[in-house]
């Protein structure tokens, strides 16, 4: 589901499972992932990426489809708690989009200090006004911290999919390149970065990013404007 290695002392850590939906186990992989790099002092930046053609699709709306409420706002406080931990993370942190970008997944790669993308092939997008979905005050938050106005609002009330060309000149990431160097330039991105001191690194990152982490930590669901499967799921 999750694997770790090392390039040079920068940590790259691959989702891979399928489609890598945030539901509970890949949330517990992912944090045990993060544990592990906050606990070697040698690691000096991290980056996140996917597998074949699928950064990540973000929160399982199927699974959630079939859960209890309880388990709907747990999963979505967590999915939270990642990206607020991502963004203030003391290291710093990388995504390397290799494939598709959607919903909660490319939200997690906005939450990264910063973003290459495969040149060719893979979609950055937020495609929840296409499926009837709310973003949380605090998803939202981070979006429109992240993204210029024209940007956010063409990304979230359109649901533009930007490839990876597209998604350089709009300022979603810093790189287009090559699928074969994706990675490696994530990875020499982290390079001018490295090397601060940790505790006032995140000192710096919390207080740069205090509003995004306030309204990561008390924004809910709508209910309200959930669609059906999901304002009453099965369970």
């Amino acid at each position: 589901m999750i694997s770790q290695t090392l390039h040079g002392d920068v940590a790259v850590v691959r989702m891979d499972a399928g489609q890598n939906c945030f539901r509970p186990s890949m949330l517990d992989a992912l944090g045990d992932a993060l544990d592990a790099i906050e606990q070697d002092d040698a690691t000096r930046g991290v980056v996140l990426t996917g597998t074949g053609k699928v950064f990540s699709y973000g929160l399982d709306i199927a699974w959630m489809a079939e859960v209890s409420t309880a388990e709907q706002d747990e999963v979505v406080q967590r999915a939270h708690d990642l990206l607020a931990r991502v963004l203030s993370f003391p290291l710093p942190t990388v995504a390397a989009i290799n494939g598709h970008a959607f919903g909660a997944g490319a939200m997690l790669a906005l939450a990264c200090d910063e973003r290459t993308m495969r040149a060719d092939r893979g979609w950055f997008c937020l495609p929840e006004v296409d499926f009837g979905l709310p973003f949380t005050a605090g998803m939202a938050t981070l979006i429109r911290r992240r993204l210029s106005p024209r940007v956010a609002h063409e990304a979230m009330v359109g649901g533009r999919r930007y490839g990876g060309v597209d998604a350089q000149a709009a300022g979603i990431v810093e790189a287009a390149v090559p699928e074969e160097l994706v990675v490696a330039s994530a990875v020499d991105r982290t390079r001018p970065f490295a090397g601060k001191g940790r505790p006032i690194v995140q000192a710096i990152k919390r207080e740069l990013y205090g509003e995004v982490l306030t309204a990561l930590a008390i924004s809910t669901l709508d209910r309200e404007l959930l669609p059906e499967p999901l304002r009453a799921p099965a369970a």
